[in-house]
């Protein structure tokens, strides 16, 4: 399938409501479905939100009450995967017969653990989930709420529309990152975000041309309506202006020019035909894990291997 279409879902959560946001996600899949697309993708953190604003009553050196509560509620209505949230999304895919990759808030019910991360999800077309990536390095204060991811969950799927990968947010400013999914053979590089300022399209664009790659850039809309009232630690979050995150959802193909340039200000399914021919066009001159690399001088090593806190010893037998 060289040709295809794919959409790009500009859309804002459903805050603090994961059956809501479960809901939304089921509708906006049958909506891209309608338009025939085979890869749908939808925002960082979509469920349940990404809690811009929120500082969960967290300074430095203490904690608050009403701080701890507001965590509570995102991390109840953050997800567990796979779990029921997963099990419904993937019907709907299915039924799409599509692929689609979700932001979540992943809840790590792992032996009783109880740490988020922000993860994106791999579905096939079949609704199984494929697989996920948790964000390696959450950026600045998302550190307060969210872990790390290890190198055992850095995928890229061969699919019939290219091999899909994916990297969260400000993880695209991370080259040894992007080197690892270019090594992969990575063709459908998908980047959701929660970044619209204008510096993140000059990279999304260098990225598509540094990769020879398609970028699927996505992105929420978002206004402070959309929070609710019963946010507990809202000191911080009533100075912010009211659009929140403007969106700036775009498609790059792989000599770096816009198929879909950025949408700002609204909900929107952004729509792009994909032609995987202009990748080995582009490769002719310019590939960054091949011709163009210098093994002899320059190598990265990526660890993959799952990190775990303890290691059990069974003994001599």
């Amino acid at each position: 399938m060289e040709q295809f279409k794919v959409a790009v879902v500009q859309a804002g959560s459903e805050v603090m409501d994961k059956e809501k946001g479960v809901k939304k996600v089921i509708r906006l899949i049958e909506e891209a479905e309608e338009n025939n697309a085979k890869i749908i993708v939808f925002p960082e953190a979509f469920i349940p939100a990404y809690p811009r604003g929120m500082s969960f009553g967290a300074v430095v050196g203490s904690r608050t009450s009403e701080g701890r509560r507001d965590f509570y509620n995102y991390w109840n209505n953050s997800i567990t995967v796979p779990g029921p949230e997963t099990e419904q999304i993937g019907k709907a895919v299915k039924k799409a017969g599509a692929y689609a990759v979700i932001g979540v808030i992943e809840k790590d019910d792992d032996d009783g653990q109880g740490t988020l991360y922000c993860t994106a999800l791999f579905f096939g077309p079949d609704g199984k989930l494929l697989g996920k990536h948790r964000k390696l390095k959450p950026t600045g204060s998302e550190r307060l709420i969210w872990g790390e991811g290890d190198g055992s969950t850095m995928p890229v799927f061969d699919t019939p529309y290219g091999k899909i990968g994916s990297l969260i947010c400000w993880e695209n400013y991370m080259p040894l990152a992007r080197t690892a999914m270019y090594a992969k053979g990575v063709q459908i590089y998908i980047a959701p975000t929660a970044d619209a300022r204008d510096t993140w399209f000059a990279s999304m664009r260098h990225i598509a041309a540094e990769g020879r790659c398609f970028v699927l850039s996505c992105n929420q809309y978002m206004t402070k309506e959309m929070f609710p009232e019963e946010i507990a630690s809202r000191d911080e979050f009533k100075k912010l202006p009211n659009e929140l995150t403007r969106g700036g959802s775009c498609i790059v193909d792989p000599l770096g020019e816009y198929i879909a340039e950025p949408v700002f200000g609204e909900e929107k399914i952004i729509y792009g035909d994909i032609n995987l021919g202009k990748i080995a066009e582009g490769k002719f001159d310019f590939d960054v894990v091949g011709h163009y690399s210098r093994p002899d001088i320059f190598k990265l090593s990526v660890n993959e291997k799952k990190q775990d806190n303890v290691d059990w010893n069974e003994g001599d037998k």
